[in-house]
């Protein structure tokens, strides 16, 4: 394959990720915007390039990244409150980078203890020019910040108890934890409402078109 046609290939997924996205967007009943658009999709492009090298998630394929990842990840927007976020266990940037893009004017900081993932995150900032995004490496017990955050959210980090156990010296007392899940969480919410501290808000469904399976967001505060 020749420059030219290399060139025409890469332009020609791009295409076909930017439409997947506006495609799954739409389905959740978010309108974005064609700068939204542009970076979601060399976020998409970028995370496929790494992952051959680096193994940053499982998936191979970069428009079953679209579905399983992105949109997922545009899911929990409607959700999103505050002005500065922390998104924990954050892998590769999801849901952090995701909503860093979707929302321009609040701040967020992705966590994450793996260097491989947390270099990719750096440079996802520095690529699409993330201003509002902040990269931090280390483990969350240990991780300390002058202000609390007014949301803390998480994808398949840890069961709610390690996780509220682990952020709640980073959450503002009137702060909110945006726990997205597969299955309902029942034992997991059964186990954590034993704890007098914590209350729950609620356990939406989220719909996520191109996925199999249930998702659940549990969000929770502190009880006043």
């Amino acid at each position: 394959m020749n420059a030219s046609q290399s060139s025409l290939t890469d332009h020609s997924l791009a295409q076909t990720l930017q439409n997947d996205i506006g495609r799954g967007a739409k389905s959740l009943g978010l309108d974005l915007s064609p700068v939204q658009a542009d970076l979601l999709t060399r976020y998409v492009l970028l995370l496929n390039k790494w992952n051959k090298a680096y193994n940053l998630t499982a998936i191979r394929d970069p428009r079953e990244m679209v579905f399983r990842h992105i949109v997922d990840s545009l899911s929990i927007v409607p959700h999103i409150s505050g002005e500065v976020i922390l998104d924990v266990g954050s892998g590769p940037g999801l849901p952090g980078v995701v909503l860093a893009i979707m929302f321009p004017d609040k701040q967020f900081t992705t966590l994450d203890s793996n260097g491989k993932k947390t270099r990719f995150m750096l440079q996802a900032k520095l690529d699409l020019q993330l201003n509002n995004l902040a990269v931090a490496n280390a483990r969350v017990e240990s991780f300390q910040v002058d202000v609390p955050f007014d949301a803390i959210t998480s994808r398949a980090f840890s069961s709610l108890i390690n996780m509220v156990d682990g952020t709640k010296h980073l959450l503002s007392p009137s702060g909110v934890y945006l726990a997205m899940k597969g299955l309902y969480p029942e034992e997991e919410l059964k186990e954590l409402m034993g704890r007098h501290e914590i209350e729950l808000v609620g356990c939406e469904p989220l719909k996520v078109p191109g996925t199999d399976g249930d998702r659940h967001l549990v969000i929770l505060r502190n009880r006043h």
